[in-house]
């Protein structure tokens, strides 16, 4: 068993289980043993070891709802009631899987009642929940969000821009399991909505790429907390 953080992993780690399901931290399993590690070194074993490779993050549509020239902070809130969500999001090389240090990671997503900043109910603030944060040395950005509201016609899901030098290397969606989602929604602010009306498997974007765009996401105190590795050409 690969244990990651708070995660357990009991299926075999093989060359084609994608980094994307294991949160931004290389794992690899050689000979029965087992290696954790958040640097490029011990990466890089693993990479020339072959226990281990990394993919090509999917690229998913932007949606709607962007809105450029986000502000550079971590905690993206701005207020706005709901379970607390602490986001790991790693940058690799997709070639090499070392992380990226400085790029940009662009996230935006709906609020516990399904609203945008910029649109609709959201149209009065252009900036609750969006947010950028630069990747550090391990390639991780960090930001402290809400676990994200539905609206009609899209399964849950978070926005994604990652920029590399000034340039856009991946847009993407991260999505939440159903099971997961389900039992969020049975707190307040988000169970006075009633059911949603798209799950996963109905949702037109995830069917597309959506289950190598999953994150991992574990409950700590009273909320959670999401990972995922991205690859990238750079």
């Amino acid at each position: 068993m690969l244990i990651f953080g708070h995660m357990s992993f009991d299926e075999p780690f093989t060359r084609r289980r994608s980094l994307t399901r294991l949160g931004g931290l290389v794992v690899a399993a050689a000979g029965g043993g087992a290696l954790l590690t958040n640097d490029a070194e011990g990466g890089n074993r693993a990479i020339e070891s072959g226990a281990v490779s990394c993919v090509l993050t999917p690229e998913l549509t932007e949606g709607p709802y962007y809105i450029a020239g986000e502000k550079v902070r971590r905690d993206i809130r701005e207020g706005h009631p709901g379970t607390l969500l602490t986001l790991h999001l790693a940058v690799l090389h997709a070639s090499t899987c070392k992380p990226i240090e400085g790029a940009a990671v662009d996230i935006w997503h709906a609020d516990a009642a399904g609203n945008y900043s910029g649109f609709g109910a959201g149209a009065a603030s252009r900036t609750f929940m969006r947010g950028i944060q630069r990747t550090g040395a391990n390639g991780v950005a960090t930001f402290t969000t809400v676990y994200p509201g539905w609206y009609q016609g899209r399964a849950v899901h978070i926005h994604v821009k990652v920029h590399v030098g000034g340039a856009v290397v991946h847009t993407g969606q991260l999505f939440f399991s159903d099971t997961l989602t389900d039992k969020v929604y049975t707190a307040a602010p988000y169970a006075s909505r009633g059911v949603r009306d798209m799950r996963n498997a109905q949702d037109s974007i995830f069917v597309n790429g959506g289950k190598k765009s999953m994150l991992s996401v574990v409950k700590i105190g009273s909320g959670y907390v999401g990972t995922i590795a991205m690859g990238v050409h750079a």
